[in-house]
């Protein structure tokens, strides 16, 4: 049908310039990484005559990688006040602004013998990422009909898992992982930044955005018409223009305003426990214990970067397969099944490392927990928790609880990625004790405090939401006396 075609080709022009470079600039850094510590040891010495230490190598290295989560919680804090004043397309449209910079930078900063230009670059590339992840899930929600919201707001995961793995096929020595070709390598985020600058202006801004936002009825009608053609949209209209009546005369919120509603107090705290939980639960951490694994199994140095690949699309396989289910099988047994699965995966993780090297087959075993973490990972937690901001939050607040939810998300990825080495150095074999506990805790969270919202409409949700945070009031004041006393005679 004509709509549904609307609609995927909506969410493919959102995708491949949104949440599609934040995986693909994840990866396409580490395949160039030990010739870009030689361009800087070069670099200073043509401009010194001193040859840099090893340690202050590393120490820029350091700060080029920290640089993109720095810039992704830049792009976090600054989306939400995008989003209100801009619209979500037009967000997503400006946003392509900072990957064109990043791309222009790095490109040319060979020809200038300069490193700082990299460094700069990548955090340009992590203001993109640190937008778009926030925006995107934002826009395709809430531009979704509610029985296809999940699996379409699902999508965002799907590309990053996507850009993680071309990032990874294009950063082979064969194609632009090579010591010539890496200033390429760094630059080609320019090319999914020119698609989406060519093909999102030709479909529509978020409905909801344009009726509650902007009071646009006719606008609202026009835009809904092309993602759903000719299908009677009456009830959907019903549905929007009542969460307008409920938030009518209210202002768009600011972060801080939500942590003192306390309407809003659950919603809160299950998108920080979750959005927090995404990055603690040692998902990345896998990746970097990926190569070490493969060696000792003996698969031969130069095959490794091919069968990383394989970890990259385990991620892409899961989040495609959630897709599928996430409107059939609901958010929280997605949530619960992933988080259970990590925790269970994470102690078999722990003891094969521990006898890695008195039984022959344990490296293989290592192996299957490496792969087997990742597509439990991929299953719930990675998709899931950036569908929950849109639909467990109101149209006034959404903006806002992505704002904290992206913040949350890039300062616990700078975190994990400075403090694991240092867990690895502590714990050895045992470093997934910490992600272990992660891992269980927020199960027992999702069993306990999160609520089901598939199927249900945004209003409805709030409602759910409201009983909660108003529960021990609403006991207390069962009872609420006669409404008039007529007349003291007994």
């Amino acid at each position: 049908q004509f709509q549904n075609k609307i609609l995927i080709l909506t969410i493919c022009a959102a995708g491949i310039g949104g949440t599609f470079q934040y995986g693909y600039n994840i990866s396409i850094i580490n395949a160039p990484a030990s010739y870009i510590q030689t361009f800087m040891n070069t670099t200073w010495l043509e401009r010194t005559g001193v040859p840099l230490e090893s340690n202050v190598i590393l120490l820029l290295w350091s700060f080029t990688v920290s640089a993109y989560p720095l810039g992704g919680l830049t792009g976090a804090v600054v989306a939400g006040p995008m989003a209100i004043m801009l619209g979500r397309k037009m967000s997503l449209l400006l946003n392509n602004v900072f990957v064109i910079i990043a791309a222009t930078l790095s490109g040319f900063s060979r020809m200038a013998k300069s490193f700082e230009m990299i460094m700069l670059s990548r955090f340009f590339t992590g203001v993109n990422a640190g937008v778009s992840m926030n925006i995107q899930p934002m826009y395709l929600a809430e531009s979704a009909p509610k029985k296809l919201r999940g699996a379409v707001a699902l999508t965002s995961a799907s590309f990053t898992a996507l850009g993680l793995v071309l990032g990874q096929v294009v950063g082979l020595r064969e194609l632009l992982g090579g010591e010539e070709s890496w200033p390429f390598l760094l630059a080609s985020n320019m090319v999914p930044a020119l698609i989406q600058l060519t093909a999102l202006p030709w479909f529509p801004e978020s409905p909801r955005y344009l009726l509650i936002d902007r009071g646009d009825k006719e606008s609202c009608i026009s835009a809904l018409q092309k993602l759903r053609g000719t299908s009677d949209l009456s009830a959907e209209l019903d549905e929007m223009l009542a969460e307008q009546a409920a938030v009518k005369g209210q202002r768009a919120k600011n972060p801080w305003e939500l942590f003192r509603n306390r309407a809003l107090r659950w919603q809160l705290v299950s998108i920080i426990v979750l959005s927090s939980a995404m990055q603690l639960c040692g998902n990345d951490s896998m990746y970097f214990y990926a190569a070490y694994v493969f060696q000792e199994a003996g698969i031969p140095q130069d095959k490794i970067p091919y069968v990383v690949i394989g970890t990259g699309s385990c991620e892409l396989i899961t989040s495609v397969t959630c897709n599928m289910i996430i409107d059939y099988a609901g958010r929280r047994p997605l949530l619960l099944g992933g988080y259970i699965f990590m925790a269970g995966w994470a102690i078999v993780f722990m003891v094969a490392l521990s006898q890695q090297t008195q039984i022959s087959w344990m490296p293989y075993l290592s192996m299957a927990c490496i792969f087997a973490y990742i597509l439990s990972f991929g299953i719930g937690p990675a998709g899931v928790t950036g569908v929950l901001p849109t639909e467990v939050f109101d149209q006034m607040s959404r903006p806002a609880a992505y704002m904290i939810c992206g913040s949350l998300l890039w300062f616990n990825l700078f975190l994990v990625g400075t403090a694991f080495p240092f867990v690895v150095k502590s714990l050895a074999h045992f470093c997934y004790i910490p992600f272990l506990v992660v891992c269980v805790c927020t199960a027992l969270y999702v069993w306990f405090f999160l609520p089901e919202t598939k199927g249900r409409s945004f209003l409805e949700i709030s409602e759910e939401f409201r009983k909660r945070n108003f529960k021990t009031k609403t006991r207390a004041g069962v009872y609420k006396g006669p409404e008039e006393i007529r007349t003291t005679t007994l």
